[in-house]
């Protein structure tokens, strides 16, 4: 059986600045270079939780981006698993960014993510350890998992459908 750890043991920090050709022409950080910087970090807690060679995005709930970053701010990116099924982790990502001149702090984004840990021959999944939550907040977001983890599966379903229904021909040749 895989041990059970918390979630400060797949606690991943990361610290970057923003610059020019970071931004989009609202002269905000483009919401893609976010996306990547998020799915890094994300992976780095994945790999560290389960001590593997890989670790890969089974999907991305969501990014909610709920303030726009400036190139005045620095750009602090935590993530840690915060829930875990049998071969899946949740890994839920905090963007705080922090106003290198006020020192004014906010929480710029959010976002959850699955990532599966790969054997490293048969690139088959396999057993992660689970979570022991300690803080409130990692407490908050194991005990709200279950209804994630529904609508996962619901999106997944819908997912799958959508495709049966949708065209793979060649745009340019419609």
């Amino acid at each position: 059986m895989v041990e059970a750890k918390n979630p400060k043991d797949s606690k991943v920090i990361s610290i970057d600045q923003v610059f020019a050709n970071d931004l989009n022409n609202y002269d905000t950080l483009f919401g893609g270079v976010l996306m990547k910087r998020i799915d890094n970090v994300a992976s780095l807690a994945a790999r560290r939780h389960a001590r593997v060679r890989e670790c890969v995005t089974a999907s991305i709930d969501s990014i909610d981006f709920l303030h726009p970053i400036t190139q005045s701010e620095s750009v602090c990116i935590e993530a840690f698993v915060s829930s875990t099924g049998k071969r899946s982790m949740e890994i839920f990502c905090k963007v705080i960014t922090e106003d290198l001149v006020t020192e004014a702090r906010k929480v710029a984004a959010t976002a959850f993510l699955t990532f599966v840990a790969l054997d490293e021959e048969t690139k088959r999944p396999i057993a992660v350890p689970g979570i022991i939550p300690e803080t409130d907040e990692e407490k908050y977001l194991f005990e709200s998992n279950a209804q994630r983890t529904t609508m996962r599966r619901e999106r997944r379903e819908h997912s799958k459908e959508l495709t049966t229904k949708i065209s793979i021909e060649k745009p340019w040749n419609q």
